[in-house]
């Protein structure tokens, strides 16, 4: 699985380096086998956020994108999508994806985090909740929600003061990360995009990506026939 992400990311047009970062060296030995640039990081890290952050505490990268390891069909375009994102404002520290929601279950789930923007594409809020909350539902077009994709780009600077930023009662409540950098005042650009993200989090999880990989590889094989 670890494989495939590193493979797909390798795509990306605005990459000029991949590392994979682990606590494990079982994961190490693995990555370096299939030709991987490995740093094996501290295990005490609270998030992924954390881990990048020692990573690239190396690297002399002025920005920096964090590729979550379990989502093997990752886009690269989205990847690309994500770091064009933050090229336009150098005052945005952390960049992020979003994807309308289709499936109707999904708004309801507490698995799949919501996000809502301002006009200017700022989150204002992450959650696990539905939101918007849509309160004359009976009587109003449909409300839009969109699904949060746990892709970021920070830069440099902003990601290495991040460990020190103190945890907030939003975070600690939500469980999610990207919730330190707003409630310390700092803005979350937010891109969207097409990408439906396909988190490996159970095996029912990896037996619906393997089927859909197995498909794409089918349909890929019809084509060039």
């Amino acid at each position: 699985m670890l494989q495939h992400v590193w493979e797909r990311a390798s795509q990306s047009r605005y990459l000029t380096d991949l590392v994979i970062a682990t606590d494990d060296d079982r994961i190490r030995r693995t990555s370096e086998g299939f030709g991987a640039k490995v740093i094996l990081t501290r295990d005490d890290h609270a998030s992924g956020t954390d881990r990048v952050a020692e990573a690239a505490s190396a690297s002399t990268a002025t920005v920096i994108v964090n590729i979550q390891g379990d989502e093997p069909m990752i886009d690269p375009f989205a990847i690309d999508a994500a770091i064009l994102g933050m090229l336009h404002d150098e005052n945005v520290p952390m960049g992020t994806l979003k994807k309308r929601i289709e499936r109707e279950h999904d708004i309801t789930d507490p698995g799949v985090v919501k996000v809502v923007t301002d006009h200017h594409g700022n989150a204002l809020y992450f959650s696990r909740a539905p939101i918007p909350f849509h309160r004359d539902a009976a009587q109003d077009e449909p409300a839009v929600y969109f699904k949060h994709i746990g892709l970021y780009v920070y830069r440099r600077d902003f990601l290495l003061a991040y460990p020190d930023l103190p945890v907030g009662p939003l975070e600690q409540a939500e469980k999610l990360e990207q919730l330190r950098a707003l409630e310390n005042g700092f803005r979350i650009h937010v891109v969207e995009t097409e990408y439906e993200s396909l988190g490996v989090d159970t095996p029912a999880d990896w037996q619906t990506v393997s089927a859909l990989y197995e498909k794409s590889l089918l349909t890929k094989n019809m084509v060039s026939k």
